[in-house]
C-alpha cells in the first residue's frame, strides 16, 4: 500500500511513509529468506571497506557499527567502517563513488543522499546511480532541552521564550540547506513565527556536546540517536514531530498538540552497493544485509533506538520506491521554498 499526504501550510505533496509489499508483517521482516547463502566464487575473500558519511557517534556511525557486527555474526564475514564526514554527506559519498563496483565496499547513507539529488539532479541518484541493500531505519525527530532548564520547561513556555529573544535564541542543527531536519525546522517557523538561529553541526556528538554544555538552546535530533542523554536524564524532548504522540513518548506533545498542521518527515538510513557491482556479488550482499537486520544483535539495537515504533524495514525493491518518492516529494517541497532545483 502506498499513500501521500498533503503539507497543509503550503500545498505540498509529501509521503509520511512509503508502504511496500516489502513491509514486514512478520515476527521479522526477513525470516523469509534463507539462513545461509553460498558465496559466490568464494566471495567475499577478504574483509569488506563499510564507507560512512559521518561520525562514529551519531546516528549513521551507531548503525554502521550495529549492521557491520550483525552482517559478521551472519557471515564471518568481517567488515571494516571507514568514517568520512563533511558536506552533509557529499564527502563520504564522492569517497564511494571512487571506489572500484567490485562488490567490496558498501556505503551507509541517510534520506540526505536523496535530498541532495532532489536538489540537484547531477548528484548520484540512490536508487539508480547504486543498488540499495536494505534500508534499516526509518525514524522521527524531536526538540530537546536540558533537563535542568528553568528559562522554558515546554514547547509552549520555549517559543514564548525564543520569540522574546529577537532572533538571539539558538538550535543545533545539521548544516546542509534543504536536508530534512531543516525543511522541517522551516515548517516549524513559518508556522509559529520564531526566529531562530540554526548552529550547524555534520557530527553528532559536537551537535549533542552543544546542548549539553549550554552552548546552544535546543537541538533539532532523532531520539535513538540522543538515548544516552534521555536515559542518563540530560536531555528531555518537548516537541514529537508526529500527527500523534507515540506510546514511548506519551506525555511529549505531537504536532498535532501543539496546533502544527504539517506533515512530518522521515529520517532513513540504509546500505548500498555500486550499481555496477557483479551481479552474484550483490546478491549475496542483498542477502547478507537484508538477513541481518533479523541478527539478535541488531534487533536489539533498533528496539534500544526507538526504531521499532515506525516499520523501519526495507528491501532493495520497497528501498527504490521509498528514495524515488522521497525525490519526488523534495523537489516539490523545494519548489515551494524557492530553492533553485536543477
Amino acid at each position: 500500500m502506498n499513500y501521500k499526504k498533503y503539507l497543509a501550510s503550503t500545498g505540498t505533496t509529501v509521503a509520511a511513509m512509503a508502504f511496500s509489499a516489502s513491509v514486514a508483517m512478520a515476527a521479522c521482516a526477513t525470516d523469509g529468506l534463507p539462513a545461509s547463502m553460498e558465496m559466490p566464487g568464494g566471495f567475499p575473500e577478504r574483509a569488506l571497506t563499510m564507507i560512512v558519511p559521518y561520525g562514529p557517534a551519531g546516528g549513521s556511525g551507531q548503525v554502521a557499527q550495529a549492521m557491520a557486527q550483525a552482517v559478521t555474526e551472519l557471515t564471518g564475514v568481517s567488515i571494516n567502517r571507514d568514517h568520512k564526514p563533511g558536506g552533509s554527506g557529499t564527502v563520504g559519498m564522492t569517497a564511494f563513488m571512487a571506489t572500484p563496483a567490485d562488490g567490496y565496499t558498501v556505503l551507509e547513507h541517510i534520506d540526505d543522499a536523496s535530498s541532495a539529488h532532489a536538489l540537484d539532479s547531477t548528484r548520484p541518484n540512490p536508487a539508480k546511480d547504486l543498488i540499495p541493500l536494505v534500508i534499516s531505519q526509518i525514524t522521527f525527530s524531536q526538540i530537546y532541552i536540558r533537563t535542568d532548564e528553568d528559562r522554558f520547561t515546554d514547547w509552549n513556555s520555549f517559543v514564548e521564550w525564543v520569540n522574546a529573544q529577537d532572533g538571539k535564541a539558538t538550535i543545533a542543527n545539521v548544516s546542509k540547506e534543504g536536508s530534512m531536519e531543516r525543511v522541517t525546522m522551516k515548517f516549524i517557523t513559518d508556522a509559529t513565527g520564531m526566529k531562530i538561529q540554526q548552529i550547524s553541526f555534520d557530527k553528532g556528538a559536537p551537535r549533542y556536546g552543544a546542548l549539553a554544555g549550554g552552548q546552544v538552546d535546543a537541538l533539532f535530533e532523532q531520539p535513538g540517536d540522543v538515548r544516552s542523554f534521555l536515559d542518563a536524564g540530560k536531555f528531555k524532548p518537548i516537541l514529537t514531530i508526529l500527527k500523534e504522540a507515540p506510546a514511548a513518548f506519551a506525555d511529549v506533545p505531537s504536532l498535532a498538540d501543539v496546533g502544527l498542521e504539517f506533515e512530518p518527515l522521515f529520517r532513513f538510513r540504509g546500505f548500498y552497493a555500486h550499481a555496477g557491482a557483479p551481479e552474484d556479488r550483490v546478491k549475496w550482499l542483498q542477502w547478507a544485509f537484508q538477513k541481518a537486520y533479523c541478527e539478535k544483535s541488531y534487533q536489539d539495537y533498533n528496539e534500544g533506538k526507538f526504531m521499532t515504533l515506525i516499520e523501519s524495514f526495507r528491501d532493495t525493491d520497497g528501498a527504490r520506491e521509498l528514495i524515488t518518492s522521497t525525490i519526488s516529494q523534495y523537489r516539490d517541497v523545494y519548489k515551494e521554498m524557492g530553492l533553485e532545483v536543477k
